[in-house]
């Protein structure tokens, strides 16, 4: 299972939902030492990482079957300096064809949210990412157990509908 979100969107047919609720990712990661020593997108696509294209690729082929791809970020406010960065260049996300909400951490309280970030295919199978506390992929697992993806369905749900568009969020 060496790519197995592009494995999941490879099978997806109608929806594919992704939660994020950390607030620092891959913090040694060379795009977000470029971001701390200045750099800026800017809304450009020719500013864009080296690996971009190839997400890029795989998202627009995704939603060109017909696949609803949705995002949503839970953030604690005020962000991170690694949450601007995502914010940056979420654009991208947004012109590949992904659909990207934002939803501050207290308006998250009340949610029984999964422990941890996700994908949800076709809303019958979830990919669990494990971090380590510095925010480094440790694994992943597949999950299809009924009362699971029941939960992070309802979590996605409730999170999206509270969730502000990202070209409407502001950060704080």
């Amino acid at each position: 299972m060496k790519y197995p979100v592009r494995e999941g969107l490879a099978k997806v047919q109608h929806s594919a939902v992704h939660l994020e609720m950390r607030d620092v990712y891959t913090p040694e990661g060379p795009e977000f030492a470029r971001r701390r020593a200045g750099h800026r997108y800017n809304n450009d696509p020719a500013n864009l990482p080296n690996w971009w294209g190839t997400w890029r690729d795989l998202a627009r082929e995704t939603t060109a079957r017909g696949v609803v791809m949705r995002r949503a970020r839970i953030v604690s406010e005020p962000v991170t300096d690694y949450i601007r960065y995502e914010h940056d260049i979420t654009f991208a996300n947004v012109a590949a064809g992904e659909l990207v909400r934002w939803l501050p951490r207290r308006e998250a309280a009340d949610i029984a949210l999964p422990g941890t970030d996700l994908w949800m295919f076709d809303g019958s199978s979830v990919l669990f990412t494990y971090f380590s506390g510095v925010g480094e992929v440790v694994d992943r697992e597949w999950c299809a157990e009924p009362a699971v993806v029941e939960l992070v369905n309802s979590a996605f749900e409730t999170v999206w509908q509270r969730a502000t568009l990202h070209e409407e969020y502001k950060l704080v």
